[in-house]
Order: C-alpha cells, then sequence, then structure tokens
C-alpha cells in the first residue's frame, strides 16, 4: 500500500477501523435499525455508527480541523483551510438492501481544494486513494483512465433522480439522449464515489449524476485527477435545486458529453 503522508495515515486508519464495524453489520443486515431521513433516503444505525468512528479518529489526530459530513453537518465550522469531508457510507440504500456496492468516502480539503482522498469498498477489498501531485492507486497498483475516445462506444454510468427531485423530466430527457448516442445500455450501481472511482480505474469511461451532495464526490475530485480523468461542474439551469450537477470522464469523451448536457442541447 503507497501511503506516505501524514494526512493519508489518518484516512486510511479512520477507514480501516470504520470498515470492520461495517463489514460486521452488512453480515447481519435484517438486524439493524432503520429510520426514514427523507423520501427515497435511509439512515441506519451502521451508517451513524460508521460517521462516529471516523469523526472520532479525525479529530483525534487534528482537533481544529474542520469536518463536513453527511449525517452530523459541520464540526469545527469556523475553520474552512483544513478540511475532512465524509460520506460514512456513500451507497446506504444498497447497504441496507444486501447489495455489495458501497463504499466509506473521506477528502481532505486545504484551502477549498481537494488535497488527498480515499474511497473504500469493504466487501471488495478495494482501496482507491490519491494525493496530489502522487498518482491514482486501486490497493497497490497505480492507475489510469481509459483510452476511449468515441463516446458511442463507452461505458457511462449514471444515477437518480429521487422521486422528489424537481429535476426529473430534465434528468430522464438526458438519459435518453445519451441512450441514444451509446451502443453499451446505460450503467446505473447507486454509489456516486465507486462510479468516479471506477472512472478514476478504466472500469467505466464516463458519468453524470444530478444533485449531488459535496460529500459524496470530494474524494473522487483528486482521485480522478490523479487517475487522468476530467471532472466538472455544470451549472444548473433552475433555481432552488440542491446538490452538484457533474460529468466525470476519462477526459478523452468529455467535452462531447457535456455538450450533450449542457441546457442548449436538452429539449
Amino acid at each position: 500500500m503507497r501511503i506516505n503522508s501524514p494526512k493519508m495515515n489518518v484516512i486510511y486508519k479512520a477507514c480501516m477501523k470504520a470498515s470492520k464495524s461495517l463489514i460486521r453489520d452488512f453480515g447481519e443486515i435484517e438486524k439493524l435499525q432503520v429510520s426514514s431521513k427523507s423520501p427515497g433516503d435511509f439512515v441506519s444505525a451502521a451508517d451513524k455508527k460508521s460517521e462516529k468512528i471516523i469523526i472520532e479518529e479525525l479529530l483525534k489526530a487534528h482537533p481544529d480541523y474542520g469536518i463536513l459530513s453527511e449525517e452530523v453537518g459541520e464540526i469545527n465550522k469556523n475553520n474552512k483551510e483544513n478540511r475532512w469531508i465524509i460520506d460514512p457510507i456513500d451507497g446506504t440504500s444498497n447497504f441496507l438492501n444486501g447489495i455489495p456496492q458501497f463504499a466509506i468516502s473521506i477528502g481532505y480539503e486545504e484551502n477549498k481544494e481537494i488535497i488527498c482522498g480515499m474511497i473504500f469498498d469493504p466487501i471488495k477489498n478495494e482501496m482507491f486513494f490519491a494525493e496530489k501531485g502522487s498518482g491514482a492507486y486501486l490497493n497497490n497498483s497505480r492507475i489510469r483512465v481509459s483510452s476511449q475516445k468515441k463516446l458511442s462506444e463507452s461505458i457511462i454510468v449514471t444515477g437518480g433522480p429521487r422521486r422528489s427531485s424537481k429535476k426529473r423530466n430534465k434528468i430522464f430527457e438526458e438519459y435518453i439522449k445519451i441512450s441514444n448516442i451509446v451502443n453499451i445500455p446505460i450503467r446505473k450501481f447507486g454509489s456516486a464515489a465507486l462510479d468516479i472511482a471506477n472512472v478514476a480505474c478504466g472500469r467505466f469511461d464516463g458519468y453524470w449524476q444530478n444533485e449531488l451532495n459535496y460529500w459524496d464526490v470530494a474524494a473522487g475530485i483528486v482521485i480522478l485527477k490523479e487517475a487522468g480523468g476530467f471532472i466538472d461542474f455544470l451549472k444548473d439551469d433552475e433555481k432552488n435545486t440542491s446538490g452538484r450537477n457533474i460529468v466525470a470522464t476519462n477526459s478523452k469523451i468529455h467535452q462531447e458529453l457535456i455538450n450533450i448536457l449542457s441546457k442548449k442541447n436538452i429539449e
């Protein structure tokens, strides 16, 4: 495992400690206590436990650093220069239904730039990580994005929309338009962090999704960039919608995918 920097070591320890708890809970999924958080979104006892373990580890290493996490929100919110961005279980619905497609995602932000990050799939034991200027890795191997240049031949992955989304029609229009271009049916796996990680290692050629939160994508930003990919946040054409709209690709199909998703191309 090529983890050398102090920050990456802190993230690694937090991921490994939290993952032990997640693996145990995943094996006894029927015993989990589940409470509704919002339509189409659930939070489990395991989610909260994983978050608590991660936060304790991060604060032990850097008590004054800021934290942005899915469940608790912000900690040490006055420190915007040094901040951890956490998703304790990305793919919660998969986890709660016994689907082995979820991950722990932790990014470190310095002066509003993600410097390093880790996405850990505890079931497959796949650890994606990167630090700015040092390349991206999957376990012990350096990873690079795919070399696919044709969008029509690309494997594209996406997610959403939620039933409560005000952008459902627009998102379905995007899906149909891209489906009419690609030869391989669009994939959907339910974990934004792993989708970006899989673009970074060349399994997928591109990914887009609307209405994501920062913790869904923070770690993936640096991993994809260090693997040679591109990631962009697209401006929304509607007011009062939550979350970020992203396009993440191997770089070679990036502009073509953006052009299709841009406002002027959606009828």
